[in-house]
């Protein structure tokens, strides 16, 4: 029977985007839920940092180079995780980019980083894991969003047009599987303090973000990973197939 404590025992999770922020807060909860993690990101030595205190813990680890907008990384990153720690039980589609900025003026550089890194990272990464998924009729899916994804803001519309987009797929694609077994989640963080802010690339966004985030009590990575840890770890009947949380103080 798994314990209580730890009740993603036996379990295999593979979080990208985990060398910081969310990523690395999640793979650091599932871990000490019991599950054996796969922590996939483009900063190899971030990485390697969180695999040596894991393994400290006696937490099975497996570290992927990953840019998940290459479609073949994604493959890859799946077959190495079902071949070295067993199998693949939870995909956290965390990576991501938030480069808010106006149309009018904008680099559009930054719409298409956002695009292949939020919408088709995402969607190779889910497509690699999908079909074992629904082969073994288990699997939880969970796709990091952003209360972006409900709300449209002037000087966000890019982004906001990104987790739209992660949205529809999120819940078209859990009407195509969970009748197999396999659970889709959304987890929709309001504003968290991570390094996102400080990659904005226009001015004026980016101190916009940053009033933002200062007028209210922000939310921490850990705020974030209590909620994707809450997801998983339900019993199989049961789907939580969205989790918005926002700031208390944060009024949309």
């Amino acid at each position: 029977m798994t314990d209580a404590a730890r009740p993603l025992d036996g379990r295999v999770a593979l979080v990208t985007g985990a060398s910081s922020g969310i990523g690395e807060a999640t793979a650091v909860a599932l871990a000490a839920a019991g599950a054996a993690v796969a922590i996939g990101a483009r900063r190899a030595e971030r990485l390697s940092a969180l695999a040596d205190r894991l393994r400290a813990d006696g937490v099975r680890v497996l570290t992927l180079d990953l840019d998940v907008t290459d479609e073949k990384a994604c493959t890859d990153a799946v077959r190495r995780t079902r071949e070295q720690l067993g199998g693949l039980d939870v995909l956290v589609n965390n990576a991501g980019v938030m480069l808010l900025g106006t149309v009018v003026g904008a680099d559009t550089e930054d719409w298409r980083r956002m695009v292949h890194t939020n919408v088709l990272g995402l969607m190779y990464m889910t497509h690699a894991a999908i079909e074992g998924m629904v082969e073994q009729g288990s699997g939880d899916v969970v796709n990091v969003s952003s209360v972006a994804g409900r709300t449209a803001r002037k000087g966000a519309g890019v982004y906001n047009a990104s987790k739209w987009a992660v949205n529809a797929f999120s819940e078209s694609l859990r009407q195509e599987v969970t009748t197999r077994g396999v659970r889709i989640s959304l987890v929709e963080p309001g504003a968290v303090t991570t390094e996102l802010t400080s990659h904005i690339t226009q001015p004026e966004a980016k101190a916009a973000s940053e009033r933002m985030h200062a007028s209210m009590t922000a939310l921490t990575a850990d705020d974030i990973a209590r909620a994707v840890l809450y997801v998983v770890s339900q019993p199989p009947h049961v789907a939580v197939n969205e989790v918005l949380v926002r700031p208390t103080d944060q009024e949309r």
